[in-house]
């Protein structure tokens, strides 16, 4: 587990040195020819206010015993969004987020209870790897699968032809996927299903490919969802994640629409013609 945690966080970090520039950050290049794309090491040790040596260590992996205070300031220099800051610290601290052994998924049937009473919004409830393990009608109709069906969504979205037509932004959703699994990989280094489902969607896939190797990360909390849906056409939603802390990984998402809107009235048309 550490030679990869350690392996992660030079690629994190180095991904994210790559996306910056100089003039970003205002750093004087005096019109010398660059030969690396983004940030030297220099020039982000120098930011953080810690030495090159030091630095080249982090990035190669020597991340025992730095400081927290160490790695918010490099988080400051590679400019870090906060799910972002939040995925270095546990790449740079696995000891603090021991993985404990988390067994079969199972689900509250009071969770099902709460999703099925739902009439309004798709609701779906998502497991660790991304597997849908509940829903109420509408969130099954909206992504065409029959009641009850036990699909994994990662796989659904990236490798099943008719979400490309379904989900009008779809390369941004397969990004979405990607960032998810990346952020997941922190707190379940050592799962092997995670790994053959990333595995899976890398070989399968060169769009995810593409965006795994670019290190996205985010905790998908929220968001506007474009569905382009054979039954009843276009349709905006907004999306909440609810995480359930009892279970790690485990979340409740909300697919609805403004109230009054177009996409509101073509969402209980969806309910009436599958009712």
């Amino acid at each position: 587990m550490s030679e990869q945690r350690n392996t992660e966080l030079g690629d994190f970090l180095r991904s994210r040195r790559a996306a910056l520039t100089p003039a970003e950050l205002d750093i004087p290049t005096y019109g010398t020819v660059r030969r690396v794309p983004g940030l030297r090491r220099e020039e982000v040790a120098l930011l953080a206010g810690v030495s090159v040596n030091y630095y080249a260590r982090i990035e190669q992996g020597e991340s025992h015993q730095i400081s927290e205070s160490v790695m918010e300031a490099i988080a400051n220099a590679l400019r870090l969004k906060d799910s972002e800051r939040l995925h270095l610290l546990r790449l740079a601290s696995p000891g603090q987020f021991t993985q404990r052994d988390l067994g079969p998924e199972k689900i509250r049937d009071s969770l099902l209870a709460l999703v099925g009473s739902n009439s309004e919004q798709a609701a779906l409830i998502v497991g660790r790897h991304m597997d849908l393990l509940g829903a109420n009608r509408l969130g099954y109709a909206l992504f065409g699968l029959t009641q009850g069906q036990r699909v994994n969504l990662a796989k659904q979205v990236v490798l099943e032809p008719a979400m490309r037509d379904l989900i009008v932004n779809w390369a941004d959703e397969v990004r979405d996927v990607a960032a998810h699994l990346r952020m997941a990989t922190a707190d379940l280094s050592d799962d092997t299903q995670l790994a053959e489902l990333i595995g899976e969607l890398s070989i399968k896939s060169p769009e995810f490919a593409r965006f795994w190797a670019a290190h996205p990360v985010s905790q998908c909390t929220h968001g506007v969802y474009e569905i382009d849906h054979p039954m009843v056409g276009r349709l905006t939603l907004n999306e909440e994640s609810l995480e359930v802390t009892e279970n790690s990984g485990q979340r409740i998402v909300f697919l609805g629409a403004a109230h009054g809107s177009d996409s509101a009235q073509r969402l209980r048309l969806l309910g009436s013609l599958i009712s």
